[in-house]
């Protein structure tokens, strides 16, 4: 039996994270993520899927975000049929993250056609809330370190990747007619201390491994973020300006509602209005309290939501809600997905509030090539929005303190774990120079072989096994 693997996304980008395997007559699809940030790689999320869909027989998901799951709803169209594995609260992330996405994009193509700058006549979304709602009945969900059979020669296990909730590193069991084999791919891994989240699990063994590169060359350290974090609330304040934070819906605003009820409790900053408009950030709150065993939070409802409250957090449920803030001018926080600024109600918030001296935008994690944070990061004069292109006065704040991914060290300390050398190491999630950069860092530390993968390269994994 041989196996093969083709690279269908994330390789030399962090986004359309796709993985085909073809093990002997069983094919399988690690991950389906959109394309997101430069326009080239947002265009493949387009195109067909480059397998015929009807040919996978099984999808198995790492974890929730759009960038490893918001393509399966168009793989579904295009005809896959089959069972889709993921954890227990990846399975319910997948229902909130899916249709939001389906939603967002369904408003954008309303939204493009209304105004006119679309250059299709009638702009259609990639996929229609209907497409998400389908996927649902295919998902299989597992708690973590249960054997999982996808096949009569397969088999995969789900172990704690932190990252977010339900995130996972899944071993891939192949039992060849003459050796047995296994597949590790990290996933996307987390901090080694996190406020709410476990630290990767460690991996001893792996023929082929598939590690994460987002930070794989980058110093990133984990220290307490609330000094810095108080600073800039403080600043803005100051100035008479309100802060924005673009944040997901899902850990990145749960941490940031955490640091802020500390700050306040310690009279580090003023007790303001804290306004989390993203509907979809409340619902996934609530999974906190329905997955407790996925967390590291003290799991007591009272306790657990004293940890997160502030004493005017506010949680925005309309439309027309969301559009007041813009009245707001000084004194409040606003936190708003999505983290990348690709959708959804954070872009009026940016329309209003880039153009203001006053006011700070917060970017808080890591920024893909071609997205609005990475442009504004870079220090990009304007920022198209709405088919605009919006001045930029007001104050940037960078903090990668509050990133989900493991840095350099980290990811070095999770590959020391393993005791012998993969056959073949593959760096993925990550873009150019630093994901070159960091292949050769392992090469030359660990020894080991690794291959930086071209988009829809084909590579044989094993060979009559």
């Amino acid at each position: 039996m041989d196996v093969r693997v083709k690279f269908l996304g994330a390789a030399k980008s962090v986004t359309g994270s796709r993985y085909l395997l073809d093990i002997g007559d069983f094919r399988v699809l690690f991950d389906c993520g959109l394309f997101q940030g430069l326009k080239e790689l947002r265009m493949r999320n387009w195109e067909p899927c480059p397998v015929e869909a009807s040919s996978i027989h099984a999808v198995v998901i790492s974890h929730g975000h759009i960038d490893h799951t918001g393509f399966l709803p168009r793989l579904v169209k295009e005809g896959f049929n089959g069972p889709i594995y993921c954890t227990k609260p990846t399975a319910d992330l997948l229902e909130l993250l899916l249709l939001d996405s389906a939603k967002l994009q369904e408003e954008e193509a309303l939204y493009a056609a209304q105004k006119g700058y679309s250059r299709h006549s009638h702009p259609e979304p990639l996929y229609y809330t209907a497409d998400a709602q389908r996927v649902f009945p295919m998902v299989k969900k597992f708690d973590y370190g249960i054997e999982i059979p996808l096949a009569d020669h397969v088999s995969i296990r789900f172990n704690s990747a932190g990252h977010m909730l339900g995130a996972a590193i899944t071993e891939m069991f192949i039992k060849g007619d003459n050796q047995s084999k296994k597949i590790v791919f990290s996933g996307d891994l987390g901090r080694e201390t996190d406020e709410l989240l476990p630290p990767p699990a460690k991996i001893k063994q792996a023929d082929i491994l598939f590690i994460e590169s987002t930070y794989g060359h980058k110093d990133n350290k984990a220290n307490d973020p609330g000094e810095e974090l108080g600073r800039i609330v403080r600043q803005t304040f100051n100035n008479g300006g309100v802060l924005l934070i673009p944040a997901f819906a899902v850990g990145r605003t749960q941490t940031l509602l955490y640091h802020f009820h500390d700050l306040m409790e310690r009279d580090i900053i003023p007790d303001v209005p804290v306004y989390v408009d993203s509907p979809m950030a409340t619902s996934a709150t609530y999974l906190y309290y329905r997955h407790p065993t996925y967390h590291s939070a003290v799991f007591n409802r009272t306790e657990f939501a004293r940890q997160l409250e502030t004493n005017l957090m506010v949680f925005v449920k309309t439309s027309q809600h969301s559009k007041a803030l813009n009245d707001i001018k000084t004194n409040a926080i606003i936190i708003s997905s999505s983290g990348m600024m690709t959708g959804g109600r954070v872009l009026h918030h940016l329309y209003h509030r880039l153009r203001n001296p006053q006011d700070t935008l917060l970017i808080a994690g890591y920024q893909a090539e071609g997205t609005r944070d990475r442009d504004l990061v870079d220090g990009k004069p304007t920022i198209r929005i709405f088919g605009e292109e919006v001045p930029v006065n007001c104050r940037i704040e960078n903090m990668s303190a509050f990133s989900g991914h493991a840095d350099r060290g980290e990811l070095f300390e999770w590959m020391s774990n393993f005791e012998d050398k993969p056959k073949i190491t593959f760096t993925v999630h990550g873009e150019n120079p630093d994901l070159s950069a960091y292949a050769e860092d392992i090469r030359t530390r660990l020894g080991w072989n690794v291959i930086v993968p071209d988009y829809l390269e084909s590579v044989q994994l094993f060979k009559g096994i």
